[in-house]
């Protein structure tokens, strides 16, 4: 495999609500492209490895170091060179993985891997030959607020007056926080340019057999 064909991994990095994940799915669905989600690797709570928050009295979720940068890169490395890896399946609420699930991309596919903690994996990844873009995704701050704070309390992710103190400090850091992503090596866009800047790669059907299938519960 050359180099051109093994940089194929887009990230797509951003704070926590920025619109990422909606983002990656809109072109999985428009491009039939894999995609990893870079938070089914955060480390279980439990785990010894795992930084803990003085302020929150949990772990502390937006410490990279909750996160298994190492199992991320091969997991992403695995799937462009051979097509097919095995991801974990976290659940949020749980704080847990709870099983895993099976991924495959074709040779000419892009690979979507979005997450909080994409950032990090710009020089892995570029080093490895493997990076096409990395993105950091944003758009105005008291609308991610908002949009995040929704979504946490639906999907019952952590107690309502935890996610509205950890809401409340993740507005206040997210200037500092695109910053520092746009300084490992993304570039900063709105979910609409990012698009439109996709919009000319390869062009797959979605109904062509790739990307995630159905979690395997273990």
């Amino acid at each position: 495999m050359s180099t051109l064909e093994a940089a194929r991994v887009v990230l797509l990095a951003g704070p926590s609500g920025s619109g990422k994940s909606r983002l990656a799915a809109r072109l999985q669905a428009q491009h039939g492209w894999p995609l990893v989600r870079l938070d089914d690797f955060y480390r279980d709570e439990d785990d010894p490895a795992a930084p803990r928050s003085t302020s929150l009295g949990i772990v502390d979720w937006d410490d990279p170091a909750s996160w298994n940068e190492v199992a991320a890169v091969a997991a992403l490395e695995q799937l462009v060179r051979t097509g097919r890896t095995r991801s974990p399946v976290y659940d949020i609420a749980a704080s847990r993985a709870v099983g895993t699930a099976e991924l495959t991309a074709r040779p000419t596919d892009l690979i979507l891997a979005e997450g909080i903690f994409a950032a990090e994996l710009v020089g892995p990844l570029r080093d490895r030959g493997l990076l096409r873009e990395a993105y950091v995704i944003h758009r105005p701050r008291i609308l991610t607020f908002a949009l995040r704070l929704v979504r946490d309390l639906r999907e019952h992710r952590k107690p309502p007056l935890l996610l509205l103190r950890r809401g409340l400090a993740l507005l206040r850091a997210e200037p500092g926080i695109i910053a520092a992503q746009v300084a490992k090596g993304c570039v900063a866009r709105s979910p609409r340019d990012v698009a439109d800047e996709l919009a000319g790669a390869p062009d797959l059907s979605p109904s062509a057999s790739s990307g995630r299938v159905d979690p395997v519960r273990d």
